[in-house]
């Protein structure tokens, strides 16, 4: 009883040995990879790279760490590491080929990442949707709508279709137009508009807004108004440009026609 008691530790207290030892290997290289990949981060940040660019770097590193573990404690068992790479190997191709929409939304967003058409708090227009950039993810890009709406959109939609940055220059111009009528002095509604802008700080000298007639359409003299302004304040100044010109209108007679079609009838 003795002799095969012995015989049992004789053959276990190897495999304890050598499992405690792959355990701790595992746990101590996963703490450190942890920590080389945040010194990593914080290496880059101090550098000046872009907060994406750190957080996939990060993750990169962290992965690619953490294999080289699972290896080394995989060794301390006795697996034939070679072996196991193949293993590795061979299941990261099925991997790979099952989570391909996947991989493309990763490239996608280190893309964004290296060439990065917007930032946080940047106003786009991206993937068919449009928003405030409030997270740049591995995968996602997500948008929030003016009403308050969260849209996530995959990277790799965001990436390969046309991207509109409303934010990255710092003024805008505001496109408007109003419509008066064939019978309004252009010349007085002109001057009302002239009167309006130039009474508004937040509209820019520089370049100088226009006023002209851009077309003689079916039932009205279109007017094309187009100030300048500081980017942030785009909504507000064109809010009030609205309603102050049409309010000035309505003061001195000059009338915003609605469509209207001359009809003709004959009796026979």
């Amino acid at each position: 009883m003795d002799n095969t008691f012995d015989r049992i530790l004789e053959i276990t207290l190897p495999w304890l040995f050598q499992g405690g030892l792959a355990v701790a290997v595992f746990f101590v290289g996963r703490i450190l990879a942890k920590w080389l990949s945040k010194r990593l981060g914080g290496f880059l940040e101090k550098h000046g790279t872009n907060e994406l660019l750190v957080k996939v770097s990060m993750n990169s590193a962290y992965i690619a760490l953490l294999l080289l573990v699972i290896l080394a404690a995989l060794e301390q068992i006795g697996v034939n590491t070679t072996s196991a790479l193949a293993v590795f190997g061979a299941a990261g191709l099925a991997i790979g080929l099952a989570l391909k929409d996947s991989l493309s939304n990763f490239a996608s967003g280190v893309l964004i990442a290296i060439f990065e058409p917007f930032k946080l708090n940047d106003y786009v227009e991206a993937g068919g949707s449009s928003g405030t950039v409030v997270e740049v993810g591995m995968f996602n890009t997500i948008l929030l709508t003016p009403d308050n709406k969260r849209i996530i959109v995959p990277n790799g939609l965001v990436y390969n279709d046309t991207i509109v940055n409303y934010s990255v220059e710092d003024t805008r111009r505001v496109d408007m137009v109003f419509g008066i009528g064939y019978e309004d002095n252009i010349d007085q509604a002109r001057k009302l508009i002239e009167d309006i802008i130039g009474a508004d700080d937040r509209i820019l000298k520089d370049p100088p807004p226009t006023i002209a007639v851009s077309e003689l359409a079916d039932s009205s003299v279109n007017l094309s108004v187009r100030p300048w302004v500081i980017s942030g304040d785009y909504w507000p100044v064109r809010a009030d440009l609205l309603e102050k010109i049409k309010v000035a209108f309505d003061a001195n007679g000059i009338s915003i026609p609605y469509p209207q079609q001359d009809v003709h009838m004959h009796q026979v």
